[in-house]
C-alpha cells in the first residue's frame, strides 16, 4: 500500500527536508545526504537544520542527464 505524503507533491514548498527530497527523487535518506555533502545535491542552513530548495531537484536532474547524454558520432 502506497502511504500519500501531500506536503512532498506540494508544488508551492520552497524548501524540502532531506527526507522529502529523498522521496522526490526516489532514493534513500544516505544518498540524498552524501549528494548534499559532495556538493552534488543544492543545501541550506537553516539554524542547525538542513534543507535543499525545490528547485535544486529538478537542476540536479538535469545535470545528471546531461552527463549521461550518449555523444554523437
Amino acid at each position: 500500500m502506497h502511504t500519500s505524503h501531500p506536503d512532498v507533491d506540494d508544488p508551492t514548498l520552497a524548501l524540502l527536508t532531506v527526507e522529502e527530497a529523498a522521496r522526490r527523487l526516489r532514493i534513500g535518506r544516505t544518498l540524498c545526504f552524501r549528494l548534499i555533502r559532495t556538493g552534488q545535491l543544492e543545501s541550506v542552513p537553516i539554524g542547525r537544520l538542513r534543507r535543499v530548495p525545490a528547485v535544486a531537484i529538478p537542476e540536479y536532474v538535469n545535470r545528471l542527464r546531461a552527463t549521461n547524454r550518449p555523444v554523437a558520432v
